[in-house]
């Protein structure tokens, strides 16, 4: 699997930077890959959450064609979300209903290792049932925290990342795990893994496209006073990896091969 020339920093986190979106998705599409590989060599189960909105989509169909169709062994893999809006799965809205459309309905694997963050209930209730489910897969003793192999996340042009939002502490504050939020685009209930949970993952990958993004990311890698969720993660002690294309990296001015 090729993965083109791309720009990668020896600091931390790590940054690829693509020279456009189709080599973008493929490296992120081959990172997926060499992650579940790694994880392969541990027992148990592989855990996964995906991110929503347009950005990850093209990575989706790349994923749902062979060689990472054939060559990923789908059925140790569970399936989560990183966030959700609180829509049905047929509305354009819907992380889970994109993901399905791209990715889900082509793989080989088994619908109970798929767990949407859909659900008919109240706000509140659908993050206690989506707290309940990670409980039963993680096996976990009190106050501890789901451990994710591998959580895809992008970001907004406002600095949220997953619907953890600026100047809002719900998601990050918190001993939850699974939190009920409103606001972004659409303004819409949502479910969001919580700060603690995504800071415990083994592997975070930020996938960024576009000009529109520019702005954010410079400020995310430039300003530290900032305070935005992914600067919090960025100092996570796990590998934390960003791709990017060169639009959404264009306004850098620090130099990222040093």
């Amino acid at each position: 699997m090729n993965t083109g020339k791309i720009l990668i920093s020896k600091s931390k986190p790590q940054i690829i930077i693509a020279k456009t979106e189709e080599q973008l998705a493929s490296l992120c599409a081959n990172f997926f890959y060499r992650t579940i590989v790694e994880r392969m060599t541990e027992p148990g189960r592989i855990s996964v959450a995906l991110s929503g909105g347009s950005t990850p989509r093209p990575m989706h169909r790349l994923l749902a064609m062979p060689p990472y169709l054939t060559d990923i062994p789908w059925n140790q893999i569970d399936i989560y979300w990183a966030d959700e809006r609180l829509v049905p799965p047929n509305d354009p809205a819907s992380n889970y209903g994109a993901a399905k459309k791209d990715l889900l309905d082509h793989l080989p694997i088994q619908k109970d290792h798929i767990h949407p963050m859909c659900s008919p209930h109240s706000p509140g209730r659908a993050a206690e049932e989506y707290e309940g489910l990670l409980a039963e897969y993680f096996e976990l003793e009190p106050k501890a925290l789901p451990l994710f192999d591998l959580i895809i996340l992008g970001i907004g042009q406002d600095g949220h990342t997953a619907s953890i939002f600026p100047n809002d502490r719900t998601a990050i504050d918190t001993g939850r795990w699974v939190v009920p939020v409103k606001g972004g685009t659409p303004d819409v209930h949502r479910l969001t893994l919580t700060m603690p949970v995504l800071l415990k993952a083994r592997h975070l990958l930020f996938l960024v496209i576009g000009r529109s993004k520019a702005g954010m990311v410079r400020t995310i890698f430039e300003q530290d006073s900032a305070g935005l969720p992914p600067q919090l993660l960025n100092a996570s002690s796990n590998q934390v990896a960003w791709f990017l294309d060169k639009e959404a990296a264009s306004l850098l001015t620090k130099n990222l091969a040093e």
